[in-house]
């Protein structure tokens, strides 16, 4: 499974790809692709929470014990560091282990708390750019960057839609080619460790 990251480098914004396998082995994560200690972080940060929502979405609550995680960044000979890929990884994950596909049309960037939350990020002008360069239709950004969204040229707005988010869960929703009935409870209605500061009937909105 392959998706899009809105990344920012020393010399402007670019796409990133993100691919994601879940294989038959006895729960390691392997994390290849020149990742920093930030980005590897995230994905640490990532594996956990969607461990912890798995059977939210029919996943195997028994997979990390049973299953290896490839999550690889191409390019390895590009090093790769920073908070803002915690989304993305996220989605690859949930992506890999119900084998619904991501829309190729959709980039997105923003860092998780272990409670899905999404975090602001820094640099979405230079990611912005990036993702018009490289042809995306829909990014999506941390609720909190909405502010920032008007240091970004207007010929860029114009030929994106920018889909502001506060939870994992939003992300999921937009990103994937098929929606996932959660399977809701009085647990999940009665614990934030979830789906933090979500609403099971959000709706995406797009702001330029």
């Amino acid at each position: 499974m392959c998706i899009r990251d809105s990344a920012w480098t020393a010399v402007g914004g670019t796409v990133l790809q993100v691919e994601a396998l879940v294989l038959d082995g006895t729960g390691k994560t392997i994390l290849t692709g020149s990742l920093g200690d930030v980005m590897k972080e995230s994905a640490s940060a990532a594996v956990s929470y969607i461990r912890k929502i798995a059977h939210f979405y029919g996943i195997d609550t028994e997979f990390y014990k049973d299953k290896d995680i490839h999550l690889h960044f191409p390019a390895g000979a590009t090093p790769k560091d920073g908070p803002s890929a915690g989304v993305t990884i996220s989605t690859a994950l949930i992506s890999a282990l119900t084998g619904i596909p991501v829309r190729r049309d959709v980039a997105m960037t923003g860092e998780i708390t272990l409670t899905g939350r999404v975090l602001p990020i820094g640099g979405l002008k230079e990611k912005a750019v990036g993702a018009y360069t490289a042809g995306v239709k829909t990014v999506i950004i941390p609720s909190e960057n909405v502010s920032d969204l008007t240091k970004i040229p207007d010929e860029v707005k114009e030929k994106i839609d920018f889909i502001p988010v506060d939870n994992i869960k939003d992300v999921f929703d937009i990103a994937l080619c098929e929606h996932i009935e959660i399977k809701a409870s009085e647990e999940y209605q009665n614990n934030d460790i979830y789906f933090a500061d979500s609403d099971i009937h959000s709706e995406a909105e797009v702001v330029h």
